[in-house]
This record gives structure tokens, C-alpha cells and sequence, in this order.
């Protein structure tokens, strides 16, 4: 069978291992194929294709329910469940998504971008389906990785305690994290073990002993306790965990041999209640560069294929924010031995791997473990030290409650810097940084700011270090504005003051962040039509700089604000309160993302279709002004709606 010619995955069915074989060559091949000059998530997906084919041959996809943790290992899952023809869209705009989504197959029975959700997720399903009469398998795939995260370890630890609930987890490890032994022995007896005559006899002798006279119907505690042993012997000792957790552990075995798993497979099936399968696979697997380099292929931009390598740049690029950001904090632990970093998982996408080569002391990762990293912090700053936790936009989303309760009431000195802040392009609306503007100005004693350019960067994160409650700097993805750098001896920002980047006495346009070279753009075509803008980079969203920015609003009356974030409050919903607590009532504009989801594609295409770019932006400004002229009252506005709502 060609991979081509597949029209359902249950197509599969029936297929000898040898042809299942000649499919899984298929996928990799088309993979590597489209991964090398799409870019993408490489290493996960090339190391579960036997592992999804195997599981695949015992499931009815047009009943039973898959839930796939995080998205990444799911590629193989996309290529046979009708997106093999268009997969070279991957990532792009209007094209396949680099995640699962339930609006873009019927077989994505669960979208997902944040890790540790799935075994949630199918155990939520398999209640419905058990409160309904109702009659498939549900199935939760993932990563060693993700299994570090708490939800994943609550959502066992609430399966477990439902015996008479069928739930299979396949725990993917791929040797990154727990990689027991595996072999012929341990397949030989989980298969004893496990197997329908074995299972019937330990029944059968317990059945009839509960029935002897002198039994009174209950087994004693030592004969339970020798059954126990029994039944454990053949379970290693991380299996052993799983199984006082109330799931029955098979494995480990190889999760690149297809015929051991889809004994295993449907054996696990068998069992009334939760199962783990664990399956032993190679991260990578299939492509040498991959395998060797684990980390580093995790996820690729455009490659060669023959040499593995990325294919230059056709300009070169400054230094990325998160590079900076790296090299600024290990000169600042250099100095500073009470300065910490702290990251959840993400020590090369944050910069922190900088820190972990240089001072590996100084370095701490949790694992997909936001909500503790963050506790963590606040417990090292009670005790005096300055810890600075770099975690993505999108993931900081999950340790809001931390935020607050274990950090802002108590006001303790941590620092957090947001990756990814604002618009991240290919992976889509799991991971656009757009929220946190709108989350981190509610949390009590916080200080929020965000740097026009890398250099200033540098100063924040100083400024941030000298202060006495808690910081928060976003970032975003990407490379800076190429402005000159310092090596060390950074001043420090005074805190809640802005800066004027240019003068006008027709408009006010404030930036934050980021926007503020598009704000620069946007004055510069706005002052060839005419009108002179004065432009502030506001630097802070709290405090906001009311002594700069309140004069200027009431002297030239006409405000604009712009940033990378969703507007529902948002930096100008921000800017617009505080100026209407000041009795002042200037006409207002306010440009950001409006309330709708940005969905894959490039940071430009995200721009151009938000009406984000300098021209855009210009022209709206001219209509905003154009309208305030025929008003004297005050008026706040947003852009026109876009249409970027996913289908």
C-alpha cells in the first residue's frame, strides 16, 4: 500500500508487519521530506511511527478516541488520517496545523499544544462514554516528558481510583527521562503475567479460597499481601508505581518492534480498567543527525537533508531577544552567586542552556512543571534569593494562581520573563503570547514591563534584579532590532518612567514593547501625509508613566495606543482607565489583537491580516482622525474587526 493512496486509517487493518513496515519507511520519508524545508517538530514524530501504526491496527478510529499529548509526536497520526496530500502546507498559513485540532479532522478527537492534558482528556471521555451506555476504546499517548507535569500526575492518580473505568495510557519514553530495561525477559513476563489463563487461575484460586469455612469470605492480610508480591514480580520498579496507583503496568517494551506491540496492545485492551503501556522509543529515529542530536532536532527550521544542517539565512540577523537575554543573566550570576534561573523544560528556546553550560549551579529546570517552578522561586526569594524564571508567554498562562497567591500577595522579589510574548507565527493560537498583557496587569505588587530593543532589555532585566517585589519582562520571538549592546555595566531603568522617541504636536501615539519600531514606521508615513506625532515608548504597563503621558493626552488630545496583545485588557485599555480616572477625555484609539484566535502562519501574514503593519496602521490612524474631527466628545476606539477566527 502507498501512503498516497490511504483514505481512512482503518485501511490498515489486517496488514502484515512486514507491509506496516513498508508504510512506516513512507511516513518517514515524507516527514524528513516536508520538515526539511517547512521547518517543524522533527525528532517526536519520527520516533512513534511504529508505535502509531501498532496502536492504530487494534482501534476503530471511526468510533474509538486517540487523545495525543502536546501535538508534536503526532505528525505520523496526520499523515494517515487524510492530510498525507496537502501535508506540505504544514505550518503555513491555511494550511495543516502543527498541532492537533478538533476543527481539522474528525480523527483529532482533541486539540493540543500544552503538554500533560491527555491523559485528562481521555479519561473525561471515557467517563462520558461509560454515563452514556456507550461502548469504545479511549486511549491517551504521552511523551516521558509531559508525564513530569502535575495535571498528567493528578489525572493518574484520579483514573486509578476508578477500577471498573477502561482507560489505556501508552507512556512514550524515549529514552530523554525513565528508560528501565528492555528485553526478551520483560516482554516474556508481562505476557505470563498478563495473560487470559494466568489472569483466569490467580481469579479462580482466589475465588475458591474466599469460599473455604474457615476463610469467612474475606482473604487474610498476609495471603493478599503474598498475592501482591506475586503479581509484582514480573513489574519493574517504575511499573511498580503505576500500579499502587491503581493502573495495571505492561512493559517496558520496544517501540519500534510492531508485532510485540500489538500483542501488547491488544492484551491491554482486555483489561476492565486503567492500563499503562510503556513503550521504549528512539527519539529521532530513522534519521542519524536526529538520533544523535535529540535535543537539538527536537524541532528544526529549513535543513539539508543530506547534511542535517539549517540552510543559512539569505541576511544575516541580530542576536535573538532570548540570546540576549541568556547572555546578559549568566554575566549577571557571574557577579551576583544569589541569582538563580529557573526554567519549566525550555532551557534552549528561553536561553537559559547559556546559563546551564556556564553555571550549571546557578540553573534550575522543573520539567513541564510551571505551576511549581514558579512556587519554587517564591520559596528561594523568601530565603534570600533572586531567582529569574523564564517560561513562554502561552505556558506562564498556567501558573496564574501561583502568580498571585505564592508571589504577588506575598510581594517577593522574582523575576519572570516571557518568551514568545505576542505573535510566535507557525505553531499557532496554543502558542501566540497574546494574552499576558491583559493576565499580569491584575496581579497584585507585580512591576510589568517590556523593552523597545535588546539593549533595553538588558537594562530591564537589571532594573528587575535592584527591585524589591516582584518583575515581569516580555520578549518577543525572534530577532532584536540590531542595536549596539553592552557586555556589562548596565544602568538600571527608574521604574514606571517612559521615554519620548519623537515629537508632534498632532497626535500621540503610546507603543509598548515590541511595537515601538512599527510605531516609529507608522509616524514617519503618517508625517509625509502631514501630521506630526509625538511617540512614547510607555516601557511600563505598570506603573504606567501618568506623569509624562497624562499632560501630553490632554495637550494634543488625540491618543493612539499600540501593542502586540489582545486588546480586552489590554495596555491600551490600560492607558484609556487611567486617563479617564484623571478627568481627562481625549478621542482614543486603540490598535492590538482583537478578540478572535491568530492562527498559524508567519509573523508578517499574522500582522498584515491583524492590520498590524506601519501602512495599516497609518491608514486607520487617518480615518480615526478624520472621525474626530467631527466630534468634540470623547471617542474610543479600536481597529476594524479581522477576520482570523479559526473555521
Amino acid at each position: 500500500m502507498h501512503l498516497s493512496d490511504l483514505a481512512h486509517p482503518n485501511e490498515l487493518h489486517g496488514l502484515s508487519v512486514a507491509e506496516l513496515q513498508d508504510v512506516a519507511k513512507q511516513i518517514r520519508e515524507r516527514h524528513l521530506e516536508v520538515v526539511s524545508n517547512s521547518g517543524g517538530h522533527l525528532g517526536p514524530g519520527l520516533g512513534v511511527v511504529e508505535l502509531t501504526l501498532a496502536l492504530y491496527q487494534t482501534l476503530d478510529l471511526d468510533k474509538d478516541r486517540v487523545v495525543w499529548d502536546v501535538g508534536h509526536q503526532a505528525y505520523p497520526h496526520k499523515l494517515i488520517t487524510g492530510r498525507y496530500a496537502d501535508f506540505d502546507s504544514l505550518r503555513q498559513q491555511g494550511g495543516v496545523a502543527g498541532y492537533l485540532k478538533r476543527c481539522e479532522s474528525e480523527f483529532d478527537h482533541f486539540g493540543a499544544g500544552h503538554a500533560s492534558t491527555s491523559i485528562s482528556a481521555a479519561l473525561g471521555m471515557a467517563m462520558a462514554r461509560d454515563r452514556q451506555g456507550l461502548d469504545y476504546k479511549c486511549v491517551a499517548v504521552i511523551g516521558d516528558g509531559a508525564l513530569t507535569g502535575g495535571m498528567a500526575l493528578e489525572a493518574i492518580n484520579h483514573a486509578g481510583h476508578m477500577p471498573n473505568t477502561p482507560l489505556l495510557v501508552v507512556l512514550n519514553d524515549n529514552d530523554m527521562s525513565i528508560s528501565p530495561p528492555v528485553g526478551a525477559l520483560s516482554s516474556h513476563l508481562n505476557r505470563m503475567r498478563l495473560s487470559p489463563p494466568m489472569q483466569f487461575l490467580s481469579g479462580s484460586v482466589e475465588e475458591s479460597m474466599r469460599h473455604l469455612p474457615f476463610m469467612g469470605g474475606d482473604l487474610p492480610p498476609e495471603l493478599n499481601r503474598l498475592k501482591e508480591s506475586m503479581r509484582r514480580l514480573a513489574v519493574p520498579k517504575v511499573g511498580a508505581v503505576f500500579e499502587e496507583l491503581g493502573f495495571t503496568y505492561m512493559g517496558p517494551i520496544d517501540g519500534h518492534d510492531m508485532g510485540e506491540m500489538i500483542r501488547t496492545f491488544q492484551a491491554a485492551h482486555r483489561i476492565g480498567g486503567p492500563a499503562l503501556v510503556h513503550v521504549i522509543t528512539k527519539k529521532g529515529k530513522g534519521y542519524p543527525y536526529a538520533e544523535a542530536d535529540q535535543v537539538g532536532y527536537h524541532a528544526q527550521s529549513a535543513f539539508d537533508l543530506g547534511t542535517g544542517k539549517a540552510r543559512p539565512s539569505k541576511t544575516p540577523k541580530p542576536p535573538s531577544y532570548s540570546k540576549v537575554f541568556g547572555q546578559t543573566l549568566v554575566k549577571i550570576c557571574e557577579q551576583n552567586s544569589k541569582v538563580v534561573g529557573i526554567t519549566a523544560a525550555m532551557a534552549t528556546g528561553t536561553g537559559l542552556d547559556l546559563l546551564q553550560k556556564a553555571l550549571p549551579d546557578q540553573y534550575v529546570d522543573v520539567g513541564i512543571a510551571e505551576q511549581h517552578a514558579v512556587t519554587l522561586a517564591a520559596g528561594m526569594a523568601c530565603d534570600g534569593l533572586r531567582p529569574v524564571v523564564a517560561i513562554y508567554s502561552t505556558f506562564l498562562q498556567r501558573a496564574f494562581d501561583q502568580m498571585i497567591h505564592d508571589v504577588g500577595i506575598q510581594n517577593l522579589p522574582v523575576t519572570f520573563v516571557l518568551d514568545r510574548a505576542g505573535i510566535v507565527g507557525a505553531d499557532g493560537p496554543t502558542h501566540q503570547g497574546q494574552y499576558d498583557i491583559s493576565y499580569l496587569r491584575a496581579i497584585p505588587n507585580f512591576t510589568v514591563m517590556a523593552p523597545k530593543d535588546e539593549a533595553e532589555l538588558q537594562r530591564m532585566l537589571v532594573s528587575s534584579l535592584q527591585h524589591s517585589g516582584p518583575c515581569a519582562i516580555r520578549i518577543p520571538r525572534g530577532p532584536g532590532e540590531g542595536v549596539p549592546l553592552m557586555e556589562e555595566g548596565w544602568e538600571p531603568l527608574p521604574i514606571g518612567r517612559g521615554e519620548v522617541l519623537r515629537d508632534g504636536d498632532d497626535l500621540l501615539i503610546v507603543a509598548y514593547g515590541a511595537m515601538n519600531s512599527k510605531a516609529l514606521a507608522t509616524a514617519d508615513l503618517l508625517a509625509s501625509c502631514g501630521v506630526q506625532s509625538t511617540v512614547v515608548n510607555a516601557r511600563f504597563l505598570r506603573p504606567l508613566d501618568d506623569e509624562l503621558l497624562h499632560p501630553l493626552a490632554r495637550r494634543i488630545g488625540k491618543v493612539v495606543t499600540i501593542e502586540e496583545g489582545t486588546l480586552a485588557g489590554g495596555f491600551g485599555s490600560a492607558l484609556t482607565e487611567s486617563l479617564l480616572d484623571a478627568d481627562i477625555k481625549p478621542s482614543i484609539l486603540r490598535l492590538g489583537i482583537p478578540d478572535v484566535l491568530v492562527d498559524h502562519a508567519t509573523p508578517q501574514q499574522s500582522f498584515e491580516k491583524l492590520g498590524l503593519t506601519p501602512a495599516q496602521m497609518a491608514e486607520t490612524i487617518q480615518g480615526f482622525l478624520q472621525r474626530s474631527k467631527l466630534t468634540t466628545a470623547t471617542s474610543v476606539v479600536q481597529q476594524p474587526s479581522v477576520s482570523v477566527l479559526e473555521s
